[in-house]
Protein backbone atom coordinates (compact mmCIF):
# COMPACT_ATOMS: atom_id res chain seq x y z
CA UNK A 1 0.00 0.00 0.00
CA UNK A 2 2.68 2.30 0.89
CA UNK A 3 4.22 1.60 -2.90
CA UNK A 4 1.16 2.16 -4.37
CA UNK A 5 -0.06 5.40 -2.34
CA UNK A 6 3.41 7.22 -3.41
CA UNK A 7 3.25 5.88 -7.18
CA UNK A 8 0.18 7.85 -7.13
CA UNK A 9 1.48 11.02 -5.74
CA UNK A 10 4.68 10.89 -7.84
CA UNK A 11 2.42 10.55 -11.10
CA UNK A 12 -0.23 12.94 -10.08
CA UNK A 13 2.34 15.58 -9.48
CA UNK A 14 4.44 14.62 -12.66
CA UNK A 15 0.94 15.41 -14.45
CA UNK A 16 0.76 18.89 -12.72
CA UNK A 17 4.60 19.32 -13.72
CA UNK A 18 3.63 19.00 -17.24
CA UNK A 19 0.58 20.64 -17.19
CA UNK A 20 2.48 23.83 -16.07
CA UNK A 21 5.30 23.14 -18.66
CA UNK A 22 2.16 22.93 -21.36
CA UNK A 23 0.68 26.13 -20.15
CA UNK A 24 4.06 27.88 -20.31
CA UNK A 25 4.94 26.68 -23.86
CA UNK A 26 1.21 27.75 -25.46
CA UNK A 27 1.24 30.89 -23.09
CA UNK A 28 -2.24 30.57 -21.87
CA UNK A 29 -3.37 29.23 -19.21
CA UNK A 30 -6.43 27.59 -20.31
CA UNK A 31 -5.18 24.60 -22.21
CA UNK A 32 -8.89 22.81 -22.00
CA UNK A 33 -12.41 23.84 -21.86
CA UNK A 34 -12.88 22.57 -18.56
CA UNK A 35 -9.56 24.16 -17.53
CA UNK A 36 -11.90 27.56 -17.05
CA UNK A 37 -15.37 26.65 -19.28
CA UNK A 38 -16.77 30.51 -18.74
CA UNK A 39 -13.51 31.79 -19.65
CA UNK A 40 -13.34 29.46 -22.51
CA UNK A 41 -16.20 30.83 -23.79
CA UNK A 42 -15.70 34.50 -23.64
CA UNK A 43 -12.03 34.10 -25.30
CA UNK A 44 -13.65 32.38 -28.00
CA UNK A 45 -15.98 35.01 -28.96
CA UNK A 46 -13.29 37.96 -28.26
CA UNK A 47 -11.31 35.97 -30.73
CA UNK A 48 -14.03 35.52 -33.23
CA UNK A 49 -14.53 39.67 -32.81
CA UNK A 50 -11.40 40.17 -33.23
CA UNK A 51 -11.10 38.23 -36.48
CA UNK A 52 -14.06 39.94 -37.82
CA UNK A 53 -12.36 43.13 -36.85
CA UNK A 54 -9.40 42.49 -38.99
CA UNK A 55 -11.67 40.90 -42.06
CA UNK A 56 -13.43 44.59 -41.89
CA UNK A 57 -10.31 46.17 -41.94
CA UNK A 58 -8.99 44.33 -45.28
CA UNK A 59 -12.27 44.86 -46.68
CA UNK A 60 -11.74 48.64 -46.43
CA UNK A 61 -8.96 48.31 -47.53
CA UNK A 62 -9.89 46.40 -50.66
CA UNK A 63 -13.08 49.16 -50.94
CA UNK A 64 -10.51 51.67 -50.90
CA UNK A 65 -8.21 50.72 -53.80
CA UNK A 66 -10.80 49.60 -55.80
CA UNK A 67 -12.43 53.27 -55.53
CA UNK A 68 -8.84 54.85 -56.03
CA UNK A 69 -9.11 53.29 -59.30
CA UNK A 70 -12.72 53.89 -59.87
CA UNK A 71 -12.11 57.69 -59.16
CA UNK A 72 -9.39 57.70 -61.55
CA UNK A 73 -10.97 57.03 -64.35
CA UNK A 74 -13.92 59.14 -63.53
CA UNK A 75 -10.88 62.04 -63.05
CA UNK A 76 -10.12 61.13 -67.19
CA UNK A 77 -13.87 61.20 -68.22
CA UNK A 78 -14.05 64.55 -66.38
CA UNK A 79 -10.94 66.22 -68.09
CA UNK A 80 -12.54 65.02 -71.44
CA UNK A 81 -15.74 66.79 -70.93
CA UNK A 82 -14.44 69.83 -69.72
CA UNK A 83 -12.31 69.76 -73.01
CA UNK A 84 -15.31 68.87 -74.99
CA UNK A 85 -17.18 71.34 -73.17
CA UNK A 86 -14.29 74.41 -74.20
CA UNK A 87 -15.21 72.75 -77.86
CA UNK A 88 -18.54 73.68 -77.65
CA UNK A 89 -18.62 76.75 -76.66
CA UNK A 90 -16.25 77.60 -79.17
CA UNK A 91 -18.12 75.89 -81.60
CA UNK A 92 -20.91 78.11 -80.46
CA UNK A 93 -19.16 81.30 -81.92
CA UNK A 94 -20.24 82.26 -85.32
CA UNK A 95 -16.77 83.51 -86.16
CA UNK A 96 -15.86 79.82 -87.05
CA UNK A 97 -16.95 78.57 -90.50
CA UNK A 98 -18.35 74.83 -91.25
CA UNK A 99 -15.01 74.12 -92.03
CA UNK A 100 -13.67 74.98 -88.72
CA UNK A 101 -16.62 73.33 -86.83
CA UNK A 102 -16.32 70.11 -88.79
CA UNK A 103 -12.94 69.81 -87.73
CA UNK A 104 -14.01 70.49 -84.33
CA UNK A 105 -16.27 67.92 -84.52
CA UNK A 106 -13.78 65.31 -85.66
CA UNK A 107 -11.58 66.44 -81.92
CA UNK A 108 -15.28 65.52 -80.20
CA UNK A 109 -15.32 62.20 -82.11
CA UNK A 110 -11.68 61.31 -81.13
CA UNK A 111 -12.70 62.17 -77.30
CA UNK A 112 -16.05 60.28 -77.21
CA UNK A 113 -13.54 57.09 -78.22
CA UNK A 114 -11.52 57.92 -75.36
CA UNK A 115 -14.64 58.50 -73.25
CA UNK A 116 -15.96 54.76 -74.74
CA UNK A 117 -12.58 53.10 -73.45
CA UNK A 118 -12.44 54.91 -70.22
CA UNK A 119 -16.21 53.81 -69.58
CA UNK A 120 -14.86 49.89 -70.42
CA UNK A 121 -12.00 50.27 -68.38
CA UNK A 122 -10.84 47.00 -66.13
CA UNK A 123 -9.45 46.50 -63.18
CA UNK A 124 -5.70 44.82 -62.32
CA UNK A 125 -7.78 41.76 -62.26
CA UNK A 126 -9.26 42.30 -65.30
CA UNK A 127 -12.76 42.66 -64.22
CA UNK A 128 -14.65 45.50 -65.37
CA UNK A 129 -15.16 48.59 -63.22
CA UNK A 130 -18.29 50.20 -64.30
CA UNK A 131 -20.88 46.95 -64.89
CA UNK A 132 -22.15 46.72 -61.73
CA UNK A 133 -21.96 43.00 -60.92
CA UNK A 134 -21.33 41.48 -64.28
CA UNK A 135 -17.98 42.12 -64.21
CA UNK A 136 -16.44 39.66 -67.06
CA UNK A 137 -17.61 41.62 -69.77
CA UNK A 138 -17.15 44.95 -71.24
CA UNK A 139 -20.06 47.67 -69.74
CA UNK A 140 -20.75 48.96 -72.69
CA UNK A 141 -21.32 47.88 -76.35
CA UNK A 142 -20.28 50.43 -79.26
CA UNK A 143 -22.35 50.61 -82.53
CA UNK A 144 -21.14 52.89 -85.70
CA UNK A 145 -22.20 54.06 -88.49
CA UNK A 146 -21.70 56.90 -90.95
CA UNK A 147 -23.03 60.56 -89.83
CA UNK A 148 -23.42 63.63 -92.78
CA UNK A 149 -20.27 65.61 -92.41
CA UNK A 150 -17.92 62.20 -91.01
CA UNK A 151 -14.89 61.39 -93.60
CA UNK A 152 -15.88 57.95 -92.39
CA UNK A 153 -17.83 55.12 -89.92
CA UNK A 154 -18.13 56.98 -86.22
CA UNK A 155 -19.62 55.96 -83.43
CA UNK A 156 -23.43 55.83 -83.64
CA UNK A 157 -24.78 54.74 -80.54
CA UNK A 158 -22.86 53.53 -76.81
CA UNK A 159 -25.71 51.03 -75.14
CA UNK A 160 -25.15 49.64 -71.48
CA UNK A 161 -24.58 45.99 -70.99
CA UNK A 162 -23.51 45.91 -67.40
CA UNK A 163 -26.59 45.84 -64.43
CA UNK A 164 -27.55 48.62 -61.99
CA UNK A 165 -26.75 45.77 -59.03
CA UNK A 166 -23.48 46.96 -56.84
CA UNK A 167 -20.94 44.43 -55.31
CA UNK A 168 -20.48 45.43 -51.31
CA UNK A 169 -18.46 44.47 -48.45
CA UNK A 170 -19.09 44.21 -45.37
CA UNK A 171 -17.15 46.78 -42.99
CA UNK A 172 -18.40 46.40 -39.93
CA UNK A 173 -20.76 44.56 -38.01
CA UNK A 174 -23.98 44.58 -40.75
CA UNK A 175 -22.82 46.95 -42.23
CA UNK A 176 -22.10 47.31 -46.19
CA UNK A 177 -20.43 49.96 -48.27
CA UNK A 178 -20.85 49.98 -52.64
CA UNK A 179 -17.40 48.71 -54.49
CA UNK A 180 -18.42 49.62 -58.00
CA UNK A 181 -20.43 51.84 -59.70
CA UNK A 182 -22.68 51.02 -62.04
CA UNK A 183 -21.94 53.34 -65.60
CA UNK A 184 -25.59 53.68 -66.00
CA UNK A 185 -25.41 56.29 -63.04
CA UNK A 186 -21.61 57.42 -63.79
CA UNK A 187 -21.78 58.03 -67.47
CA UNK A 188 -25.44 59.40 -67.46
CA UNK A 189 -26.59 62.39 -68.15
CA UNK A 190 -30.73 63.42 -67.85
CA UNK A 191 -33.13 62.01 -65.87
CA UNK A 192 -35.04 59.17 -67.47
CA UNK A 193 -38.81 58.83 -68.07
CA UNK A 194 -40.75 56.22 -69.93
CA UNK A 195 -44.54 57.33 -70.90
CA UNK A 196 -47.04 54.14 -71.67
CA UNK A 197 -48.97 54.40 -74.82
CA UNK A 198 -51.68 51.95 -73.26
CA UNK A 199 -54.33 53.18 -71.20
CA UNK A 200 -54.55 51.97 -67.79
CA UNK A 201 -57.99 52.49 -66.63
CA UNK A 202 -59.32 49.10 -66.83
CA UNK A 203 -56.51 47.26 -65.42
CA UNK A 204 -56.49 45.68 -62.72
CA UNK A 205 -53.91 42.70 -61.39
CA UNK A 206 -55.33 39.27 -61.47
CA UNK A 207 -53.10 37.04 -59.23
CA UNK A 208 -49.87 38.06 -56.75
CA UNK A 209 -46.92 39.41 -59.14
CA UNK A 210 -43.74 40.98 -58.92
CA UNK A 211 -41.35 44.04 -60.82
CA UNK A 212 -37.96 44.85 -59.99
CA UNK A 213 -37.02 48.36 -60.42
CA UNK A 214 -33.45 48.96 -60.45
CA UNK A 215 -32.72 45.86 -58.21
CA UNK A 216 -35.81 46.51 -55.70
CA UNK A 217 -38.54 43.91 -55.74
CA UNK A 218 -41.87 45.54 -55.68
CA UNK A 219 -44.84 43.05 -54.79
CA UNK A 220 -48.05 42.97 -56.09
CA UNK A 221 -51.36 41.51 -54.88
CA UNK A 222 -54.52 40.46 -56.66
CA UNK A 223 -56.87 43.31 -57.23
CA UNK A 224 -54.22 46.15 -57.55
CA UNK A 225 -55.38 49.03 -59.51
CA UNK A 226 -52.83 50.74 -61.71
CA UNK A 227 -53.48 53.30 -58.86
CA UNK A 228 -52.42 50.93 -56.21
CA UNK A 229 -48.79 49.80 -58.77
CA UNK A 230 -48.47 53.39 -58.68
CA UNK A 231 -48.46 53.62 -54.83
CA UNK A 232 -46.32 50.75 -54.22
CA UNK A 233 -43.55 51.77 -56.72
CA UNK A 234 -43.52 55.51 -55.21
CA UNK A 235 -43.57 53.54 -51.26
CA UNK A 236 -40.34 51.46 -52.73
CA UNK A 237 -36.38 52.33 -52.43
CA UNK A 238 -35.72 52.67 -55.99
CA UNK A 239 -34.85 55.70 -57.28
CA UNK A 240 -37.87 56.55 -59.15
CA UNK A 241 -41.66 57.93 -59.39
CA UNK A 242 -44.44 56.53 -60.97
CA UNK A 243 -47.15 58.78 -61.93
CA UNK A 244 -50.48 58.73 -64.51
CA UNK A 245 -50.27 60.64 -67.35
CA UNK A 246 -53.57 63.26 -67.31
CA UNK A 247 -54.27 62.76 -70.78
CA UNK A 248 -53.63 59.17 -72.04
CA UNK A 249 -54.29 57.58 -68.45
CA UNK A 250 -51.30 55.54 -69.12
CA UNK A 251 -48.26 54.91 -66.49
CA UNK A 252 -45.25 57.13 -66.62
CA UNK A 253 -41.92 56.15 -64.74
CA UNK A 254 -38.98 58.78 -64.24
CA UNK A 255 -35.80 58.19 -62.01
CA UNK A 256 -35.53 60.76 -59.32
CA UNK A 257 -31.49 61.28 -60.07
CA UNK A 258 -30.12 60.67 -63.40
CA UNK A 259 -29.50 57.25 -64.41
CA UNK A 260 -30.83 54.57 -66.83
CA UNK A 261 -33.64 52.82 -65.07
CA UNK A 262 -33.62 48.95 -65.22
CA UNK A 263 -37.49 47.72 -65.32
CA UNK A 264 -38.50 44.43 -65.30
CA UNK A 265 -41.48 42.36 -64.47
CA UNK A 266 -39.92 38.87 -62.02
CA UNK A 267 -40.98 35.50 -63.27
CA UNK A 268 -43.74 34.79 -64.74
CA UNK A 269 -45.86 38.29 -63.93
CA UNK A 270 -46.81 40.38 -66.87
CA UNK A 271 -47.78 43.65 -64.87
CA UNK A 272 -45.12 45.64 -66.55
CA UNK A 273 -45.77 44.10 -70.02
CA UNK A 274 -49.94 44.16 -69.65
CA UNK A 275 -49.36 48.19 -68.71
CA UNK A 276 -47.18 49.10 -71.62
CA UNK A 277 -43.78 49.63 -69.94
CA UNK A 278 -41.41 46.66 -70.98
CA UNK A 279 -41.84 43.97 -74.12
CA UNK A 280 -41.25 40.22 -73.34
CA UNK A 281 -38.15 40.11 -74.95
CA UNK A 282 -34.59 40.96 -73.81
CA UNK A 283 -33.34 42.22 -70.28
CA UNK A 284 -33.15 45.35 -68.94
CA UNK A 285 -31.93 48.69 -70.19
CA UNK A 286 -32.85 46.56 -74.32
CA UNK A 287 -36.58 45.31 -72.82
CA UNK A 288 -38.44 48.42 -73.39
CA UNK A 289 -41.83 48.21 -74.85
CA UNK A 290 -41.35 49.49 -78.75
CA UNK A 291 -44.51 51.96 -78.55
CA UNK A 292 -43.50 53.63 -75.06
CA UNK A 293 -42.00 56.82 -75.81
CA UNK A 294 -38.48 57.02 -73.22
CA UNK A 295 -36.74 60.36 -72.98
CA UNK A 296 -33.02 61.32 -70.96
CA UNK A 297 -29.94 60.22 -72.49
CA UNK A 298 -26.45 59.21 -71.24
CA UNK A 299 -23.24 60.94 -70.74
CA UNK A 300 -22.35 59.49 -74.70
CA UNK A 301 -25.60 60.42 -76.36
CA UNK A 302 -25.02 64.26 -75.13
CA UNK A 303 -21.23 63.90 -77.00
CA UNK A 304 -22.75 62.44 -79.94
CA UNK A 305 -25.19 64.80 -80.39
CA UNK A 306 -22.94 67.55 -80.03
CA UNK A 307 -20.24 66.01 -82.41
CA UNK A 308 -23.04 65.90 -85.08
CA UNK A 309 -24.29 69.02 -84.61
CA UNK A 310 -20.49 70.51 -85.22
CA UNK A 311 -20.52 68.38 -88.54
CA UNK A 312 -24.02 70.37 -89.92
CA UNK A 313 -22.50 73.22 -88.58
CA UNK A 314 -25.77 74.25 -86.19
CA UNK A 315 -24.51 77.15 -84.56
CA UNK A 316 -27.74 77.51 -82.20
CA UNK A 317 -27.97 73.89 -81.27
CA UNK A 318 -24.70 73.79 -80.68
CA UNK A 319 -24.84 76.35 -77.84
CA UNK A 320 -28.16 75.34 -76.71
CA UNK A 321 -29.23 71.89 -76.27
CA UNK A 322 -25.42 70.70 -76.89
CA UNK A 323 -24.04 72.63 -74.47
CA UNK A 324 -26.69 72.29 -71.53
CA UNK A 325 -26.43 68.33 -72.41
CA UNK A 326 -22.16 68.25 -72.01
CA UNK A 327 -22.94 70.48 -68.59
CA UNK A 328 -25.29 67.82 -67.40
CA UNK A 329 -23.02 65.06 -67.87
CA UNK A 330 -20.36 66.63 -66.57
CA UNK A 331 -22.37 67.62 -63.32
CA UNK A 332 -23.42 64.30 -63.32
CA UNK A 333 -19.97 62.45 -63.00
CA UNK A 334 -18.70 65.23 -61.10
CA UNK A 335 -21.12 64.00 -58.00
CA UNK A 336 -20.18 60.67 -58.41
CA UNK A 337 -16.58 61.40 -57.87
CA UNK A 338 -17.90 63.52 -55.06
CA UNK A 339 -20.12 60.46 -54.08
CA UNK A 340 -16.11 58.42 -53.74
CA UNK A 341 -15.11 61.09 -51.47
CA UNK A 342 -17.74 60.70 -49.53
CA UNK A 343 -17.55 57.10 -48.97
CA UNK A 344 -13.78 57.32 -48.87
CA UNK A 345 -14.94 59.35 -45.29
CA UNK A 346 -16.71 57.21 -44.04
CA UNK A 347 -14.23 54.21 -44.60
CA UNK A 348 -11.60 55.76 -42.78
CA UNK A 349 -13.66 56.41 -39.61
CA UNK A 350 -15.03 53.15 -39.44
CA UNK A 351 -10.95 52.03 -39.89
CA UNK A 352 -10.11 54.24 -37.11
CA UNK A 353 -12.37 52.96 -34.64
CA UNK A 354 -11.79 49.04 -35.57
CA UNK A 355 -8.05 50.14 -35.08
CA UNK A 356 -9.08 51.08 -31.67
CA UNK A 357 -11.51 48.57 -30.93
CA UNK A 358 -8.76 45.75 -31.73
CA UNK A 359 -6.49 46.42 -28.96
CA UNK A 360 -9.09 47.28 -26.48
CA UNK A 361 -10.91 43.06 -27.46
CA UNK A 362 -7.45 41.79 -26.82
CA UNK A 363 -6.57 43.05 -23.95
CA UNK A 364 -10.00 42.39 -22.51
CA UNK A 365 -8.93 38.41 -23.81
CA UNK A 366 -5.93 38.50 -22.57
CA UNK A 367 -6.80 39.35 -19.09
CA UNK A 368 -8.88 36.03 -19.47
CA UNK A 369 -6.62 33.74 -20.71
CA UNK A 370 -3.04 34.76 -21.49
CA UNK A 371 -0.31 32.98 -18.63
CA UNK A 372 0.93 34.67 -15.43
CA UNK A 373 4.33 33.81 -15.97
CA UNK A 374 6.20 34.83 -12.34
CA UNK A 375 3.45 33.20 -10.76
CA UNK A 376 3.88 30.08 -12.93
CA UNK A 377 7.44 29.51 -12.63
CA UNK A 378 6.83 29.97 -8.93
CA UNK A 379 4.07 27.11 -9.35
CA UNK A 380 6.81 25.34 -11.55
CA UNK A 381 9.54 25.67 -8.64
CA UNK A 382 7.29 24.12 -5.88
CA UNK A 383 6.12 21.37 -7.97
CA UNK A 384 10.01 19.97 -8.70
CA UNK A 385 11.09 21.20 -4.91
CA UNK A 386 8.23 18.82 -4.18
CA UNK A 387 8.76 16.18 -6.36
CA UNK A 388 12.53 15.85 -5.32
CA UNK A 389 11.31 15.90 -1.45
CA UNK A 390 8.91 13.18 -2.12
CA UNK A 391 11.59 10.98 -4.01
CA UNK A 392 14.00 11.54 -1.06
CA UNK A 393 11.62 10.16 1.55
CA UNK A 394 10.16 7.58 -0.91
CA UNK A 395 13.75 6.47 -1.49
CA UNK A 396 14.55 6.25 2.20
CA UNK A 397 11.56 4.53 3.65
CA UNK A 398 10.93 1.82 0.87
CA UNK A 399 14.27 0.78 0.55
CA UNK A 400 14.55 -2.16 -1.65
CA UNK A 401 15.42 -6.19 -0.31
CA UNK A 402 16.12 -9.39 -1.49
CA UNK A 403 12.33 -10.57 -1.39
CA UNK A 404 11.25 -7.27 -3.93
CA UNK A 405 13.83 -8.58 -6.37
CA UNK A 406 12.85 -11.85 -5.86
CA UNK A 407 9.21 -11.02 -7.06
Amino acid sequence: MSNYDMQYHLRNREWKMNEVQNRMATQSRIKNLRDDPVAASHSVRYQSRIERMNRYISNIDSVTSSHREAESYMTSANNILQRIREISIQGANDTYTKDEKRMMAEEVNQLLNELVEVANATSADGTSIFAGDRTLGAAYRVLTGNVPGSSGRVITQVDYLGTVNENKAEISEGSYIEKDFPGNEVFWAEQQQIFSARNADAFTLGSDAKIRIDGEVVALKAGDNVHAVIAKINDSHAAVKASLDPVRNSLVIETTVPHQLMIEDVGAGTVLRDLGIVSGNGRPPQNLAQDARVSGGSLFDMVISLRDQLYKGDTLDIGGAGLKGITMAQNNLISQIAKIGSRDTRMQEVKERLLTDIPVVQETNSRLVDLDFAEAITELKMLEYNHKAALQTAGRILQPTLLDFLR
